[in-house]
């Protein structure tokens, strides 16, 4: 008796590497709930207050000096090396690059573009936010901080927010957000989490932002993610209109196959035919050859009323319609002149 195979955790892998038939008929697309603009609600709220608290140069712009005059990058030198190849992971081309390749499979197997397209939706938001934040706002790093005490706001720096840690929020969390499973959005959302904050953290021990900074970078990520749901008509509109130029250009390409110069000409065959009963079909004979020429239907019509075959006067063949035969002579030939004499 034949038993069944027990599969193993890695077939089940392999399993999930194959392509599916057809686009899943559920995608789990977020909605924009109440829930979800509380939540955004709240982290603008934080946002503003980051700015203000930095703006009038309050007890967090006095943490940002401390937290400076700390170096963490000396205290802790041991673990240099490791943070120099973490903070990476917060980098706007090898992240992007890693989960575009993660997020391309994921187009090819559902057959859809929405994983893409988000991510493409996503980082044009965190481009124009943070960008038009740190070029409006003007504060400069650590490194290049000129007067202890300061805000250092509004002298051409380009640090506040954190781009590494909005990116970081970004790029790790739109893993989570396109997610298929509950189980698995739960999961990534805490990874994604532990990975952002770990960059943020990164960039405060190399010294290359402000503790300030990496709070606002942490926001304006969150509040990216949190507006996605926003932009699920859009992405949707943008899928379907590249799918339809794919259409037409694929109905193009296939039409490109080189058609003949004119119209073939039919070659009909010619039989020998009573003259009677080849005036009779001639008209057939023109529409069929006509009509094969040219598609237009009215063209070869003539002139004047046409009548149809049932009202025309039947024409009357001359001769016989009985097919040639080799032993059958026509009327009026001598038997004797053809056929040999035969004797017993």
């Amino acid at each position: 008796m034949r038993t069944k195979r027990n599969l193993t955790r890695l077939d089940r892998v392999f399993a999930r590497l194959d392509r599916e038939p057809e686009r899943p008929a559920h995608l789990d697309v977020p909605r924009m709930s109440r829930h979800r603009v509380a939540l955004l609600s709240a982290t603008l709220g934080f946002y503003l207050a980051i700015v203000w608290l930095v703006v009038t140069t309050s007890w967090l712009v006095r943490l940002d000096w401390q937290v400076m005059f700390f170096r963490p990058y000396q205290q802790w030198s041991g673990i240099h090396w490791f943070v120099d190849y973490y903070v990476v992971l917060g980098q706007r081309g090898p992240t992007a690059v890693m989960v575009a390749a993660w997020l391309g499979w994921r187009s090819w197997r559902q057959h859809t573009l929405r994983p893409l397209l988000t991510l493409g939706a996503s980082l044009l938001l965190l481009n124009i936010t943070v960008g038009a934040a740190k070029i409006g706002m003007g504060r400069l790093g650590p490194h290049y901080a000129t007067t202890i005490g300061s805000n250092e706001m509004g002298l051409g720096g380009d640090i506040f927010p954190s781009g590494h840690t909005a990116n970081a929020v970004v790029t790790w969390g739109i893993l989570a957000y396109l997610a298929s499973t509950p189980r698995a959005r739960r999961w990534l959302s805490a990874l994604s989490a532990v990975t952002s904050l770990g960059v943020g953290m990164a960039t405060v021990y190399l010294g290359t932002h402000w503790l300030s900074d990496v709070l606002l970078g942490w926001a304006a990520g969150l509040l990216v993610l949190l507006a996605l749901p926003w932009c699920e008509p859009v992405i949707a509109r943008a899928e379907e209109g590249i799918l339809d130029l794919r259409d037409r250009w694929r109905s193009r390409r296939a039409g490109t196959v080189p058609a003949p110069a004119g119209p073939v000409p039919v070659q009909v065959p010619l039989t020998a035919r009573p003259a009677a009963s080849q005036d009779d079909e001639a008209p057939a004979a023109r529409e069929t050859v006509t009509a094969a020429r040219t598609p237009r239907p009215p063209a070869y019509l003539a002139p004047g009323p046409h009548s149809g075959r049932s009202e025309r006067t039947p024409v009357t063949p001359v001769g016989s319609r009985r097919p040639p035969h080799a032993d059958r002579l026509p009327r009026g030939t001598a038997a004797s002149a053809t056929r040999p004499l035969t004797g017993g």
